[in-house]
């Protein structure tokens, strides 16, 4: 089994936190879409959404976060001779859903300084047009991507749009915490894969220093937060690279990676 992940993206966090709890043994292939390795044509080809996760089983391939997880469920159910007991339950499902339905960019780069933020955008839509002269073939892909990258600019300037991400983010946060007051997890007394799910989105909140607006104010997912820290998978997945002065090793990479590439062009 094959992951194409990157430690920045939120949907990788959401399905290498899954195959680590669940215990299943994958090959994982990273590829950083802020320095254009995700619109390489031998991935393009497979994946033109150029989006983050891909798993590949096989000749099977999925895209979607909430289905490579479920499919993950699936072999570990396998792997055990379970039933579908070991499935997630209805009331699961429904909070992964709730939580994908936020989508995190937007607000991820309105938090990112404008300088930086254009900077790696301007060197993404340079990858793409040398991606497209190199592969004639799949320059209608690569058009839209390339119309994606300017249309997100020009929404990064629209007030409402970030407003918009602000308020679904506060109503699921404000649901977690009522939620948080009867239970210890997020779908009832066991830890489950709508935990899994809302790991990630916690840990961008702290990546971007807005935790104390979105998490500390919160005093049952603030608790929660700190149980889901001592977790292994998250000190695997997230931690690894994001804890502590680890953030800063692993901004100023990919920063001085784009920056160098951009001087290049120039000469």
């Amino acid at each position: 089994m094959q992951l194409y992940h990157h430690p920045y993206s939120l949907d990788s966090q959401k399905v290498r936190l899954a195959l680590e709890e669940k215990g299943i043994d994958y090959t994982s292939n990273h590829v950083n879409p802020i320095t254009g390795r995700n619109m390489d044509a031998s991935f393009f080809r497979i994946n033109q959404s150029a989006r983050l996760p891909l798993f590949q089983n096989g000749s099977h391939i999925i895209f979607n976060t909430i289905e490579i997880i479920q499919y993950i469920e699936r072999i570990a159910v396998v792997s055990l001779g379970g039933d579908d007991t070991f499935f997630s339950s209805r009331e699961v499902v429904e909070w992964m859903h709730k939580i994908q339905a936020w989508n995190p960019k937007y607000f991820t780069l309105s938090h990112v300084p404008v300088k930086y933020r254009i900077s790696v955008s301007k060197f993404n839509r340079q990858v793409i047009i040398a991606r497209m002269s190199e592969s004639p073939e799949l320059a209608s892909s690569y058009h839209c991507k390339l119309k994606d990258a300017y249309e997100t600019e020009d929404k990064l300037k629209n007030p409402q749009v970030l407003k918009r991400s602000k308020e679904h983010l506060v109503r699921l946060l404000d649901e977690v915490e009522t939620k948080l007051k009867e239970t210890a997890f997020l779908a009832g007394d066991e830890f489950s894969m709508a935990d899994v799910m809302l790991i990630p989105v916690l840990a961008r909140l702290v990546l971007l220093n807005v935790e104390d607006e979105y998490i500390s104010s919160r005093p049952n997912i603030a608790e929660y937060w700190v149980l889901m820290q001592q977790r292994p998978s998250y000190k695997k997945v997230i931690g690894k690279y994001f804890n502590g002065w680890r953030r800063y090793k692993t901004l100023v990479k990919t920063w001085c990676f784009v920056r160098f590439r951009n001087l290049l062009r120039r000469y």
